[in-house]
């Protein structure tokens, strides 16, 4: 009878694997500084691997998951995963110094690049882009109807914005740079990236289409309730937080409509005057500011409701 074949009994099989990897080099000690820029780049940066189930690294870094053995298949670092290559302790030591284990891993998964087949990688790319239009869609109106955009219409503007920005990208190569300053002024919005957080690019997006207007656009607001002593509203504010004219000698009640876009109603009561009405979300920080600063916590901002669009 033929003997069967026995198998390595220490062999592990890696199945169901996203790879996230890291250059890097030891520090450049003083006796390499008169060396050549090319033997420099050959003491190189050594890549490092470490092996992770699919969808647990976005976790991590999104603080979902925060267990490492959820998130590693093998609990250890590698020059190549895929031959089974661990990284040996005098490279890890020079290329992490003074650091654990445990703090190398987390330094990969927070900084390295996450290796992805193409149809995940697409995937991600769909839901980053779908998470962007939405937040977008839920803080932008026309600001005459004061009503939201469908996020169809959102990912429409972006689309042409983005076809827009390779078109101007293209003649840019074909003309001299003179008029390079004008082109600078207003950003650009080039796609969606996995590489950036939902948040992030939204907020750039918002930014990019307010500038461009493809469509009439503009922030939602916020609705306030501002409370403050009358003693203290005749008083000369100390600067004005919104235009940053620190000799503007205006009155604190001045200062605070400054920040509202639309003042819905004012009255005052014994010794204190209330004021409610729309403010831009990225005026209630210098709002509140002033509100503390003058009043000395006599004062209140408060928030009525966090985004008014049009009526239902």
């Amino acid at each position: 009878m033929p003997v069967g074949i026995n198998q390595p009994s220490n062999q592990i099989k890696l199945t169901n694997v996203s790879l996230v990897r890291i250059k890097k080099g030891a520090p450049i000690s003083a006796n390499l500084w008169n060396t050549s820029l090319a033997n420099i780049s050959q003491t190189g940066k050594k890549r490092f691997e470490i092996a992770c189930y699919k969808n647990k690294v976005l976790e991590y870094r999104n603080r979902i998951e925060t267990d490492l053995s959820n998130v590693l298949q093998i609990e250890n670092v590698f020059l190549n995963v895929s031959k089974g290559q661990v990284a040996p302790k005098a490279d890890l030591e020079k290329a992490f110094p003074k650091k654990s284990l445990d703090d190398i891993i987390k330094d990969i998964l927070e900084n390295g690049e996450l290796q992805v087949g193409e149809k995940e990688r697409n995937a991600e790319l769909e839901r980053t882009k779908n998470e962007v239009v939405d937040i977008v869609a839920g803080k932008l109106v026309d600001p005459k109807t004061k009503r939201v955009y469908t996020s169809g219409m959102i990912e429409k503007a972006l689309d042409g914005l983005s076809s827009q920005a390779a078109t101007q990208q293209a003649e840019k190569k074909e003309e001299d740079g003179e008029d390079k300053g004008k082109a600078k002024e207003l950003p650009k919005w080039t796609g969606i990236v996995t590489t950036k957080s939902a948040k992030s690019q939204a907020l750039f997006a918002m930014k990019v289409l307010i500038a461009h207007q493809p469509i009439p656009v503009a922030r939602m607001q916020m609705k306030l309730r501002i409370t403050c002593p009358t003693s203290v509203l005749k008083q000369a504010a100390k600067t004005t937080p919104k235009t940053g004219d620190e000799k503007s000698s205006g009155t604190v009640k001045d200062a605070i409509l400054s920040f509202m876009e639309n003042v819905e109603s004012q009255d005052t009561v014994g010794a204190e005057w209330e004021a409610v009405g729309l403010v831009e979300p990225g005026a209630f920080k210098g709002l509140n500011e002033l509100i503390e600063g003058q009043t000395k916590g006599r004062g209140n901002v408060e928030v009525l409701e966090m985004a008014v669009g049009a009526d239902d």
